[in-house]
């Protein structure tokens, strides 16, 4: 079964042809940057499995590991909607906020970069712990 969500305006529509089942919170300072929050919620889908429309508006920066990143966003409203590293293969690291009504319920597998954890977010009980990626 296929979710779909979109951007806060609603000008890009993302759908994913999988049913995810985890999350994962990456505490990385880009991903903070990108969020506006203390960390982001992601999943990786196949990118053959992940379809996105509308506006959309791209942006490459270098990450820690000195990899360019390629962030998309809308050009309207300007919400993140993922980002692609040659260190995801063949996959894409999608923004979970996009599906509020979906991942509210789904469970955080795995927090990345700990390292960079805000002191008042403490580490969720279950989920793998890794200092970086």
């Amino acid at each position: 079964m296929a979710i779909e969500g979109t951007c806060l305006c609603g000008a890009i529509k993302i759908k994913i042809d999988d049913e995810p089942k985890e999350q994962v919170l990456c505490h990385c300072t880009d991903c903070a940057h990108t969020s506006g929050a203390g960390f982001s919620t992601n999943i990786l889908p196949k990118d053959s499995t992940l379809h996105v429309t509308g506006p959309v508006g791209h942006y490459v920066s270098k990450a820690a590991s000195g990899r360019e990143v390629t962030r998309t966003f809308c050009t309207v409203c300007g919400s993140s909607i993922s980002h692609k590293s040659a260190a995801f293969g063949e996959c894409t690291a999608l923004q979970t906020g996009n599906f509020p009504e979906y991942f509210k319920n789904i469970p955080v597998a795995a927090e990345l970069f700990t390292k960079d954890r805000w002191v008042t977010f403490k580490p969720i009980s279950g989920a793998g712990q890794k200092e970086v990626m």
